[in-house]
């Protein structure tokens, strides 16, 4: 199918585009250059390839060449993870473009050949994010896509800021990354496999307490990298501190990562659920959206005036989250689904 191959070719890209600019480090000028352009054209074949998913319809999971019959990795392109991977290509087009002329004042005073890897390999990472179909290389990417954006919000690491902000966002990755892995752990033991297929409206069957208790899991794991209040102190660290393509980045995807997470869990490995996690989640993403303008319209700084808005976008986000996963839960599923779509949407926007 040439949705498939065309997202193939995106992920090779990428991969070769990382190794390729760690070979180029002594050259800055070739290292900037081939680290944009393979940024630009992995982001083109996933744009096509998301779009005719979402077009056409999924296709078939297919395995990457790694891994062993335990730890496979499934790779599946539903359309849920199309949408956000044609979110992820529009906007990586867009940075790669732009860094172009912003990384050239950088050569010969930074490594950018290793800036080029970790931004085709956080890419790569994103990727595979949305587009795994186990839950194996679902944390694998996750680690990938998260080491790599720590390693760029501290690419200016002689700074004292940047060192702190990047300790910060380390530290609270994989405290969220570790409450992921044992909610996902609680769903294996259940279903008895790692695949997300097994894990279809799989947590709705679990016992009540236990089925509460990966909810807050999930909630709280993929929260961290969305940026929710009260666990979001990481993000308007981060923001000034980076590369101003890396803040793109940041906002535009990284912590949209989150969000496609919590819209795998609540929307696929649940049913109808209770009414108290919608109402959970609704009251975070009000809490998230009025204190996120709030703490916006008191900062003077661009980068953490923006931070702070991406903070308030999320809140919104999960406003129509809530709104949806309360709907489910009353039965009335029309109202769920354009509540959803709403979320969905301003994702997009």
């Amino acid at each position: 199918m040439i949705a498939e191959l065309l997202i193939q070719c995106g992920l090779v890209v990428w991969l070769v585009g990382a190794i390729a600019c760690l070979c180029l480090s002594r050259h800055p000028a070739r290292a900037r250059q081939a680290g944009c352009a393979t940024a630009l054209a992995g982001a083109l074949f996933e744009l096509a390839g998301s779009a005719g998913v979402l077009i056409l319809g999924g296709i078939p999971p297919f395995t990457l060449p790694f891994g062993n019959p335990l730890f496979s990795l499934t790779v599946r392109v539903d359309p849920l993870g199309a949408y956000f991977v044609l979110i992820l290509g529009l906007l990586s087009s867009a940075v790669a473009l732009y860094s172009f002329g912003y990384l050239r004042p950088m050569e010969g005073r930074r490594d950018l050949g290793a800036f080029g890897f970790f931004f085709n390999l956080v890419l790569l990472g994103l990727a595979l994010v949305f587009t795994a179909g186990n839950a194996f290389l679902f944390l694998v990417a996750w680690e990938v896509m998260a080491l790599s954006a720590f390693c760029l919000v501290s690419f200016e690491h002689e700074k004292k800021e940047a060192r702190h902000a990047g300790v910060l966002f380390f530290i609270m990755s994989h405290a969220g990354t570790g409450l992921l892995l044992i909610a996902f752990l609680v769903l294996a033991s259940f279903s008895g496999s790692l695949e997300f297929s097994s894990f279809h409206m799989l947590a709705s069957t679990m016992p009540p307490v236990r089925q509460g208790v990966v909810f807050v899991l999930f909630l709280l794991g993929f929260g961290v990298k969305a940026g929710i209040i009260p666990i979001h102190i990481w993000l308007p660290e981060a923001h000034p501190v980076a590369p101003s393509n890396v803040s793109a980045l940041m906002s535009g995807i990284v912590i949209k990562s989150g969000i496609y997470g919590m819209a795998r869990v609540f929307f696929d490995f649940y049913g109808p659920p209770p009414l108290w996690m919608g109402t959970t989640v609704l009251a975070l993403g009000l809490v998230s959206a009025l204190l996120g303008v709030l703490y916006a319209l008191m900062e003077h700084d661009l980068k953490r005036l923006l931070a702070w808005h991406s903070i308030e976008n999320i809140g919104i986000i999960l406003i129509g989250f809530g709104a949806a996963l309360m709907f489910r839960a009353m039965g009335q599923m029309n109202l769920a689904a354009l509540a959803l779509i709403a979320g969905l949407y301003h994702a997009f926007n």
